[in-house]
């Protein structure tokens, strides 16, 4: 049998996902203690006991000044900023994706425009964003939704030009108007892929919510590993590294069962 043809089974999926994490581990582990047996003293590649230590002491140890645990403050802050940014680009990115792909006079006037600012890197915008709207959340949000607007748009118009003809034909027919059709015939069958739009852009958002915190703030994800790394504290490091990942996959995880759950046809379309 050609391995093109072969399949995994349930263990066998479950056993072949696991092994890079643990391949990642076994190199991981085998650096450190290397590195620790030459000197002991050694924070670059903490032992995974001093990472446990460490993430169970951010975890559950309050701040001496201000009496709260840091590691939760911070991880609220950045997902309110990501939230917001995030939903300011896909409500943007909805209305003008189905806008330009749905109306020629603004597929006109809008999709060269869209496609040049596409183009311009976000993290460039920064520095005018922090002087135009300050160094506070406003500027944060504003980039993060800067940076995945255009993607969003584009998808979303390529899209909603995918919607066969006909469907708008009929609709026409039936006495329809742009408003009725927008809604009735184009949105059902764009939002399955506004969400999977969103998890495509989640990287990025990410990239630009910990650049901006990095640059200025007084909490947050990124502040916090941009703080610490001025002391090589990389069991810190590594334990926010490690905890922006799961946030992301968990992120993405929900929105895909989420997919499922309000769009089954789509999926099976799929």
């Amino acid at each position: 049998m050609r391995l093109i043809n072969r399949y995994p089974g349930p263990v066998g999926r479950v056993a072949l996902a696991a092994l890079p994490f643990v391949l990642v581990g076994l190199v991981y582990a085998q650096a450190s203690a290397a590195r620790l047996a030459e000197n002991p003293q050694d924070r670059i590649l903490p032992s995974f006991a001093t990472l446990g230590g460490t993430a169970w002491r951010l975890l559950t140890e309050e701040d001496r000044r201000s009496g709260e645990i840091l590691f939760w403050g911070d991880t609220l802050s950045s997902l309110s900023l990501l939230a917001a940014g995030v939903g300011i680009a896909a409500l943007l990115g909805l209305v003008l994706g189905v806008a330009i792909g749905l109306i020629p006079l603004i597929r006109s006037s809008l999709q060269g425009f869209v496609a040049v600012v596409s183009m311009i890197p976000p993290l460039a915008v920064l520095p005018i964003l922090f002087i135009t709207l300050g160094v506070g959340d406003t500027a944060k949000i504003a980039l993060i939704a800067i940076g995945i607007t255009p993607f969003l748009i584009r998808d979303l118009t390529a899209r909603t030009l995918e919607l066969p003809q006909e469907q708008v034909v009929k609709a026409q027919t039936l006495g329809a108007s742009t408003l009725g059709i927008a809604l009735s015939v184009a949105l059902p069958q764009i939002l399955p892929r506004l969400i999977s739009a969103i998890r495509l852009s989640l990287g990025p958002a990410w990239l630009f919510l910990i650049a901006a915190e990095a640059v200025a703030s007084d909490s947050g994800l990124g502040y916090r590993v941009f703080l610490v790394r001025r002391f090589l504290a990389m069991d810190v490091i590594l334990t926010y590294v490690a905890w922006i990942t799961l946030l992301a996959f968990l992120i993405d995880w929900g929105l895909a069962r989420l997919s499922r759950w309000l769009f089954p046809w789509a999926e099976a379309r799929g």
